[in-house]
Protein backbone atom coordinates (compact mmCIF):
# COMPACT_ATOMS: atom_id res chain seq x y z
CA UNK A 1 0.00 0.00 0.00
CA UNK A 2 1.31 3.53 -0.80
CA UNK A 3 2.25 5.78 2.12
CA UNK A 4 -0.61 9.19 2.64
CA UNK A 5 1.95 12.42 2.60
CA UNK A 6 0.30 14.66 5.01
CA UNK A 7 0.60 18.78 4.90
CA UNK A 8 -0.60 18.89 8.78
CA UNK A 9 1.70 18.85 11.69
CA UNK A 10 -1.12 17.48 14.20
CA UNK A 11 -2.58 13.51 13.35
CA UNK A 12 -5.65 12.71 15.85
CA UNK A 13 -5.63 8.91 14.86
CA UNK A 14 -8.79 8.38 17.33
CA UNK A 15 -10.81 11.58 17.09
CA UNK A 16 -14.22 10.72 17.74
CA UNK A 17 -16.47 13.74 18.59
CA UNK A 18 -13.52 16.17 19.03
CA UNK A 19 -14.43 16.78 22.40
CA UNK A 20 -11.58 18.08 24.16
CA UNK A 21 -10.54 20.73 21.42
CA UNK A 22 -10.71 24.21 21.54
CA UNK A 23 -11.09 24.95 17.91
CA UNK A 24 -13.30 21.27 16.54
CA UNK A 25 -11.59 22.17 12.83
CA UNK A 26 -8.28 23.06 13.78
CA UNK A 27 -6.48 23.42 10.44
CA UNK A 28 -3.07 21.83 11.94
CA UNK A 29 -5.23 19.14 12.69
CA UNK A 30 -5.81 15.33 10.32
CA UNK A 31 -8.19 14.31 12.13
CA UNK A 32 -9.03 10.21 11.66
CA UNK A 33 -10.80 7.50 13.02
CA UNK A 34 -11.88 3.95 12.33
CA UNK A 35 -15.88 4.82 11.92
CA UNK A 36 -18.17 7.58 10.81
CA UNK A 37 -21.25 8.07 13.05
CA UNK A 38 -24.10 10.48 13.40
CA UNK A 39 -26.52 9.93 16.09
CA UNK A 40 -28.97 11.56 18.16
CA UNK A 41 -28.56 9.96 21.91
CA UNK A 42 -30.98 9.66 23.76
CA UNK A 43 -31.30 12.96 25.94
CA UNK A 44 -31.41 14.53 22.64
CA UNK A 45 -27.60 15.52 21.71
CA UNK A 46 -26.05 15.08 18.62
CA UNK A 47 -23.22 12.65 18.50
CA UNK A 48 -21.42 13.19 14.88
CA UNK A 49 -17.94 11.56 14.70
CA UNK A 50 -17.08 12.84 11.31
CA UNK A 51 -13.39 12.13 10.68
CA UNK A 52 -11.26 14.22 7.92
CA UNK A 53 -10.46 10.26 6.64
CA UNK A 54 -10.77 6.86 7.85
CA UNK A 55 -8.46 5.36 9.28
CA UNK A 56 -7.45 2.23 11.78
CA UNK A 57 -4.91 3.51 14.36
CA UNK A 58 -2.85 -0.15 14.30
CA UNK A 59 -2.23 0.35 10.68
CA UNK A 60 -2.30 4.05 9.41
CA UNK A 61 -1.83 4.80 5.76
CA UNK A 62 0.65 7.47 6.34
CA UNK A 63 4.42 7.84 5.85
CA UNK A 64 7.17 7.17 8.55
CA UNK A 65 8.04 10.29 10.40
CA UNK A 66 5.68 12.64 9.39
CA UNK A 67 3.45 14.67 12.29
CA UNK A 68 5.25 16.53 14.93
CA UNK A 69 2.73 15.43 17.30
CA UNK A 70 0.09 12.39 17.43
CA UNK A 71 -2.95 12.19 19.65
CA UNK A 72 -4.22 9.05 20.79
CA UNK A 73 -7.42 9.02 22.85
CA UNK A 74 -8.43 4.96 21.70
CA UNK A 75 -11.83 3.48 23.21
CA UNK A 76 -10.99 2.45 26.93
CA UNK A 77 -14.22 0.48 27.80
CA UNK A 78 -13.92 -3.20 27.40
CA UNK A 79 -16.74 -3.82 28.97
CA UNK A 80 -20.09 -1.82 27.30
CA UNK A 81 -23.43 -2.42 25.48
CA UNK A 82 -22.72 -2.54 21.55
CA UNK A 83 -25.69 -0.26 21.46
CA UNK A 84 -25.62 1.77 24.84
CA UNK A 85 -24.80 5.53 23.80
CA UNK A 86 -21.27 5.02 25.65
CA UNK A 87 -20.32 2.42 23.21
CA UNK A 88 -21.26 5.52 20.46
CA UNK A 89 -19.72 8.41 21.80
CA UNK A 90 -16.41 6.46 22.83
CA UNK A 91 -16.01 3.14 21.17
CA UNK A 92 -15.34 -0.10 22.41
CA UNK A 93 -11.92 -1.86 22.90
CA UNK A 94 -11.42 -4.91 21.35
CA UNK A 95 -11.26 -8.75 22.96
CA UNK A 96 -7.13 -8.16 22.50
CA UNK A 97 -7.13 -4.39 24.01
CA UNK A 98 -3.63 -4.86 24.89
CA UNK A 99 -2.47 -6.16 21.75
CA UNK A 100 -4.60 -3.12 20.17
CA UNK A 101 -2.68 -0.58 22.53
CA UNK A 102 0.82 -2.04 22.18
CA UNK A 103 0.12 -2.07 17.89
CA UNK A 104 -1.40 1.54 17.84
CA UNK A 105 1.25 2.95 19.84
CA UNK A 106 3.88 1.25 17.73
CA UNK A 107 1.66 2.94 14.55
CA UNK A 108 1.52 5.78 16.26
CA UNK A 109 5.33 6.14 16.82
CA UNK A 110 5.80 5.33 13.56
CA UNK A 111 4.31 8.22 11.95
CA UNK A 112 5.79 10.95 13.96
CA UNK A 113 9.15 12.45 13.21
CA UNK A 114 12.19 12.28 15.39
CA UNK A 115 11.61 14.13 19.01
CA UNK A 116 7.80 14.19 17.64
CA UNK A 117 4.84 14.22 20.87
CA UNK A 118 2.87 11.40 21.45
CA UNK A 119 -0.18 12.67 23.54
CA UNK A 120 -2.05 9.33 25.20
CA UNK A 121 -4.89 9.50 26.73
CA UNK A 122 -6.42 7.50 28.74
CA UNK A 123 -9.86 6.84 31.34
CA UNK A 124 -9.33 4.14 33.95
CA UNK A 125 -12.88 3.60 34.66
CA UNK A 126 -12.74 0.00 33.90
CA UNK A 127 -9.01 -0.89 32.84
CA UNK A 128 -6.36 0.78 35.15
CA UNK A 129 -3.34 3.02 33.57
CA UNK A 130 -0.43 0.52 35.03
CA UNK A 131 -2.30 -2.26 33.00
CA UNK A 132 -2.20 -0.22 29.89
CA UNK A 133 1.51 0.87 30.12
CA UNK A 134 2.48 -3.22 31.30
CA UNK A 135 0.92 -4.00 27.58
CA UNK A 136 2.80 -1.09 25.90
CA UNK A 137 6.40 -2.38 24.48
CA UNK A 138 9.43 -0.38 24.02
CA UNK A 139 8.01 2.99 25.22
CA UNK A 140 7.23 4.65 28.18
CA UNK A 141 5.44 8.58 28.60
CA UNK A 142 8.19 10.68 29.58
CA UNK A 143 5.45 12.32 31.99
CA UNK A 144 1.51 11.97 32.77
CA UNK A 145 -1.19 14.17 34.60
CA UNK A 146 -4.34 12.53 36.58
CA UNK A 147 -7.35 14.92 36.22
CA UNK A 148 -9.70 14.55 39.36
CA UNK A 149 -10.53 11.53 41.23
CA UNK A 150 -13.75 10.87 40.10
CA UNK A 151 -12.94 11.58 36.52
CA UNK A 152 -10.13 8.94 36.31
CA UNK A 153 -8.37 10.00 33.45
CA UNK A 154 -4.59 10.84 32.50
CA UNK A 155 -2.84 12.26 30.21
CA UNK A 156 0.55 11.23 29.49
CA UNK A 157 3.32 12.47 26.92
CA UNK A 158 5.96 9.84 24.94
CA UNK A 159 8.59 11.78 23.09
CA UNK A 160 9.97 9.60 20.28
CA UNK A 161 13.96 9.68 20.31
CA UNK A 162 15.87 8.90 17.12
CA UNK A 163 17.18 5.37 16.96
CA UNK A 164 20.71 5.08 18.30
CA UNK A 165 19.84 7.99 20.75
CA UNK A 166 20.91 11.97 21.09
CA UNK A 167 24.85 11.87 20.64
Amino acid sequence: MQKIISTKPILDCCCGSRMFYFDKYDPNVLFTDIRELHETLCDGRKLDIQPDMIADCTDMPFQDGKFRMVIFDPPHLARVGEKSWLCKKYGKLPENWQQFINDSIHECMRVLADYGVLIFKWNEQQIKVNDVLNAITDYRPVFGHRTTIKNNTIWMAFMKMPKGGDK
